[in-house]
């Protein structure tokens, strides 16, 4: 398989670099600093250096991919629209290049609490991760909207650590059991897995260790 990686010089991105290639698919690694974030002697890794609100920049990076990964980062505070505005561009771009599979990385803060409320319109959700779960209900809006096979991953707080193997996941709700944390590698392993399996097809997905 050939995958698209948007975000790859992240956390978690460079692990799904690293366990992309490790499972033989062919990585095309797009960002500002994939050359000095990234190892260039790589077999099956096309580092492409571009700007991801650029359409031809994207549309250059999904030519001859199968599926994307998307791992967008930002801060916290919701000023920064790259999370949002990103992935309108990236869905946009997919859908122009008919590549139909996307599995990206949310938040906690949109899963549901119950059937009808989502965890960050809830009284005691943090404050403080309400502008970046803002960008992550925009970033959703364009996935649902879209005619692409998307999964939404909506991890807790992500530690820079590698795979175990051993996670919980759950469709649209936070997994039982729920610690509330989750390693980047196992968040990897997880993206890498759906799209192998294909099991939660336009779902969120709660996950944790």
């Amino acid at each position: 398989m050939t995958i698209t990686i948007f975000g790859a010089t992240g956390m978690v991105g460079k692990q799904l670099v690293q366990q992309a290639l490790f499972k033989g698919n062919t990585v095309k690694a797009f960002g500002r600093n994939v050359f000095a974030e990234l190892p260039m002697e790589e077999d099956n890794l096309q580092l492409i250096k571009g700007a991801l609100f650029d359409e031809g920049d994207v549309r250059n990076a999904l030519k001859g991919c199968n599926a994307v990964l998307s791992c967008l980062g930002g801060d916290f505070g919701g000023d920064d629209k790259t999370r949002s505005l990103g992935m309108k561009n990236i869905v946009a771009q997919m859908e122009k290049m008919d590549v139909n599979r996307i599995v990206a990385v949310g938040g906690l803060g949109l899963l549901q609490a119950d059937e009808e409320t989502i965890q960050m319109d809830t009284e005691d959700f943090p404050k403080e991760y309400l502008g970046v779960s803002m960008e992550h209900k925009k970033a959703l809006s364009y996935l649902q909207a879209s005619t692409l096979n998307w999964t939404f991953v909506c991890p807790p707080t992500i530690l820079n650590e590698g795979p175990t193997g051993n996670m919980f996941t759950a469709a649209n709700f936070p997994p039982f059991p729920n610690h509330y944390k989750i390693k980047a590698g196992d968040l990897a392993l997880f993206m890498l897995t759906e799209l192998e399996r294909n099991e939660f097809i336009k779902q969120r997905v709660g996950i944790s260790n």
